[in-house]
């Protein structure tokens, strides 16, 4: 076994962070293919679609937030458990956060796997997780629901949906229907990797025919810069989609023809590399895409756990 370092460990520059005002009411938090977060102010309050890192990560989307609104921030939404999504939770507390939303199955994947996810995550890509040692624990939600939740911040109507599994079994989505403004979590992604490392890829695509389906005017994705437009919101869609398709008829091919996880995985970077090679963080993903690819096309229907050691035998496996 050899010791490459992941990928990520050799991404170190500052990404320029961008708060773009959507309407009246929402704002997109992104950098450059770093994770994004959303913002919703209501009449008397403001809502957070994905809390950042860590705390002390948070304290920025905190002052963009302060720049335009003095409003509580009374709200934080997890589209998904991931740790670079939500154990900024914490700080915002000080500033009226009393409700912490997810899907049934978010909670259910935090209690199955959030710590060890927490350890994997800030041992792969450190530079997302700018103080870890503040950060409290596990963020556990205060407000659990099934399929959709509808909720008015005064007369501002916001639902926030699980449409399917694809990202992970849990994902979430947060919607202004009167605006048609949609954050997605990393359910869509646009010229930035597609992680896919804990993903149902069978059942993504439906999951984005029923995004797709709400018609959605902008878009935030989880990763990569706002889209503005019906158009561009169409395009994230069907990046996303093709990155999905791609990744795992490329792991099925091989399954069938009884090739190797390396044989796969040289195959799927042949297919992939072209179109995607150029994006944020492609060569961090591809390692743990076509792993749990191959997983899934092997019949392997829930995604196996990631701990800090098993990111390291992947890695190396398929690396040296």
């Amino acid at each position: 076994m050899n010791n490459k370092a992941f990928a990520s460990h050799a991404d170190l520059a500052k990404k320029t962070i961008s708060f773009e005002r959507l309407s009246d009411n929402a704002y997109a938090y992104t950098a450059e293919g770093d994770p994004n977060s959303g913002v919703i102010i209501g009449d008397d309050s403001v809502m957070v679609i994905d809390a950042t890192a860590t705390p002390a990560m948070a304290q920025g989307l905190i002052q963009a937030i302060r720049s335009v609104t003095d409003k509580p921030i009374r709200h934080v939404v997890l589209t998904h458990y991931h740790a670079v999504r939500v154990l900024g939770a914490s700080a915002y507390a000080a500033h009226g956060a009393v409700n912490i939303f997810a899907s049934r199955g978010t909670l259910e994947l935090i209690a199955e796997r959030g710590q060890a996810d927490m350890d994997s995550e800030i041992g792969r890509f450190p530079r997302l997780f700018q103080s870890a040692e503040d950060i409290p624990g596990l963020t556990w939600p205060t407000i659990v629901f099934e399929r959709e939740l509808t909720l008015h911040l005064g007369s501002l109507e916001v639902k926030l949906m699980h449409l399917g599994a694809g990202h992970t079994k849990g994902d979430a989505v947060a919607w202004i229907p009167s605006q048609g403004i949609c954050f997605s979590g990393d359910l869509v992604e646009y010229n930035a990797g597609v992680y896919t490392g804990d993903a149902h890829l069978a059942q993504w695509p439906a999951t984005l025919d029923a995004l797709e389906a709400l018609q959605p005017r902008q878009l935030v994705p989880g990763r990569g810069p706002a889209l503005k437009t019906p158009e561009d919101s169409r395009a994230g869609i069907a990046y996303t989609r093709r990155w999905v398709q791609t990744l795992y008829g490329c792991a099925q091919q091989g399954v069938r023809e009884g090739k190797s996880l390396r044989e796969v995985y040289a195959a799927t970077r042949q297919a992939m590399d072209p179109e995607f090679g150029h994006v944020f963080i492609y060569e961090h993903c591809i390692p743990f895409d076509v792993s749990r690819a191959y997983d899934e096309a092997s019949g392997i229907e829930v995604p196996r756990v990631w701990t800090a050691q098993r990111d390291r035998d992947m890695w190396s496996a398929l690396n040296d």
